[in-house]
Order: structure tokens, then sequence, then C-alpha cells
């Protein structure tokens, strides 16, 4: 891959294993209230994003029109708070594993929304790889009990991933990936507060105790502040296409991280899984086409033989030592023996008259 579609790759990447990693983070926050907590994580990531982002970004976000404000607004609720509280809801009458498998099925939706909202055709290797990489999120997560509510949250929490990713595509341009991170963290920390107020009116907040500060910390800090920076960068370098592949790491991440708190396993299932969500990513991506061409490519330069010689030249011109001989067989004559060392070249011209 060239250089900036490798770091576009590498930045998306560990932007999906670092949220799969807050799932297991997740489940030690079961009984802290849900809207304090995502005003927590996001309040303090837009403290510690907005003076990185400076005056430049300051500018960036004056020059927005009410049409990109309401598109910010959209993808914090869906993508962000939305997302969060669908997935908490199908929690409750199903599986964890259910709404990841269909959170799993992201990729394939927006390798197919994307083009169709650009009024083109959608390609057949992303959609290759995404149906991979989706098959491989259902492996590793496996199915799990579930009801009509469940499926339906789960459907909600799928529209809030795929959200997340089409939702940022016309305000990623103008913002960047910096500044795009602080103001949809603001404005999912306001939402967040609303959402409290109405659902669990002044029991939103209380003070966390020590693990569940260090998970809010982890959240706001890691998973949020560099994840989103990373995804937003990831995504401005492969596109949304792309990029969405590698939201199949997340299970993979956390079904890697879950053993670490006592809270699953990771058997041949999830090694399996992993491999075909890899083998998708890499496919999807253009990573194999790409090392394959470069390898044949190197065969080639390896095999290839020696330019011949331009026809104007001797066959000995590429060696010096060789043009004086070339030359003076040019003009000797063939019968005749060839002179010494001392005569003068033939073509030095006749000798003067009156000499020796």
């Amino acid at each position: 891959m060239k250089n900036d579609t490798a770091r576009g790759a590498l930045l998306a990447a560990l932007a999906c294993v670092l949220v799969g990693g807050s799932f297991t983070a997740n489940s030690v926050l079961a009984d802290y209230p849900y809207a304090g907590g995502q005003f927590l994580r996001y309040g303090l990531a837009f403290a510690l994003l907005a003076p990185v982002a400076g005056r430049d970004g300051a500018r960036r976000v004056r020059a927005l029109g009410a049409g990109r404000w309401g598109r910010l607004a959209l993808l914090a609720a869906v993508g962000m708070v939305g997302f969060n509280l669908a997935v908490l809801a199908a929690e409750r009458s199903a599986e964890p594993a259910v709404p990841g498998v269909f959170v799993g099925c992201a990729p394939v939706v927006v390798a197919v929304l994307v083009p169709l909202l650009d009024g083109r055709r959608p390609r057949p290797t992303v959609l290759r790889g995404a149906a991979l990489v989706a098959a491989g999120a259902f492996t590793v997560q496996g199915w799990g009990r579930t009801d009509a509510a469940g499926i339906a949250f789960s459907l909600c929490a799928l529209v809030g991933e795929v959200g997340f990713a089409v939702l940022a595509v016309p305000v990623l341009r103008p913002l960047g990936p910096l500044t795009l991170s602080a103001t949809v963290c603001a404005v999912a920390a306001v939402e967040s507060a609303l959402v409290g107020a109405v659902a669990d009116g002044g029991a939103r907040l209380r003070i966390p105790g020590g693990v569940e500060c260090a998970a809010l910390l982890w959240q706001a800090v890691v998973v949020t502040v560099v994840g989103f920076v990373c995804w937003y960068r990831g995504m401005q370098r492969l596109g949304a296409e792309r990029a969405t592949l590698f939201s199949g790491l997340i299970p993979v991440a956390a079904a890697c991280t879950a053993p670490l708190v006592g809270t699953g396993s990771y058997g041949p299932a999830q090694a399996v899984g992993s491999a075909l969500v890899g083998t998708g990513v890499a496919f999807g991506s253009g990573a194999l086409s790409t090392l394959g061409a470069r390898r044949h490519a190197s065969s080639d330069r390896a095999g290839s033989p020696r330019p011949p010689a331009r026809q104007d030249e001797a066959p000995g011109a590429a060696r010096p030592e060789l043009r004086g001989a070339a030359a003076s067989s040019d003009h000797a004559d063939p019968h005749s023996a060839p002179p010494p060392p001392a005569v003068t070249h033939p073509s030095a011209g006749p000798r003067p008259p009156g000499g020796p």
C-alpha cells in the first residue's frame, strides 16, 4: 500500500481495537448511571481535545452553517449517545452477542450505502471483504438468547454504528479529524446531560468508585480522545467504505480482552472468527492485491535481462577498455597486419611532404 493508505489502515485498526477494549470497560460500569457516565466521558474528552484544536479549530467551527451543525447534532445523537443507549437496551432482553452480531454487519451496510449516496456502484472487492468481516464477527461472538425487543434495539445499534461513519463524511473535510472529534464530544456531552435530566433526574450523577473511575478515565482519554482522532484520520485517508471494514476488529478486541476481567473466554471459534475478520479487512482494503502486485513487480525487476546496446553503438561501447581497439578495427584494412604500437593511427591524416 502507499504510505498514506498504510497509515490510514493502522489508524483505523488502532481505533477499533481501542473501542473493542471499551466493551470490557463497560462491564464494570453496569451499575453507574448511563447518561451521567456518558456526560462525564464526553465532557472530559472535549476538555482535553479543545486546547489541542486551538484557534484554528475555533475558526473552523465558527465557519459551519446551520446544516452542518444539524448533521453534527445527528451524528452525536445517533452514532454516540443513541448507539450506546441501544446496546444497553438490547442487553436487557438479549445476550451481548446479539447486538454485537448486528453491529458486525455495519461494513456491509456502509459498503453499499456510501457509494449509492455518491451516485456510484458499490465496489465488489469491498463488498466481498465486508461479507468476510461480518462472517468473522458472527463467528467470534456466536448467537445468543434474544426476543423481539432485543432484535429491534440491536438493529438500532447497527443504525448508530453506520451513522457514526456515514454522517461524518461531509463534515470531516471542513473540520478535520481533531476539531471534528472535539466538536462531536461537546455536542454528545450536552445531549447526554439532557437525557440524564429527563430519564434519571437527580440520580444522573454520583461519585464513581475506584474501578468505575478507572473505567471512565479509560473511555474518556484512551477510547474517545485517542480512538476518535485515530478513527477520523484513518477515514480521511481510506474513505468511509474501507475504514468501516476495520470495525470488524471491535468484537475481536472485545473477545481478546474479556478474559482479563473474567467476563469471557477466547477459544477456537474466536480464533477462526479473528482470522476471517483479518482476511476480510486485508482483502477489502486492497492490502492483499497491492502486496501481490509489489511482489510481481519485484520479481520482474530481478529477472529482467540487461537492456541491449543501442544500434548506433559498437558492441563493446559499454566497456571503456575496448573503445580504442574497436575504433582502430573500424578503420584498418582487413587484409593487412595490425600496425605496430608506435605507428600513427591512420585517421591522423597523411604525413607532411619532405618527411623522412
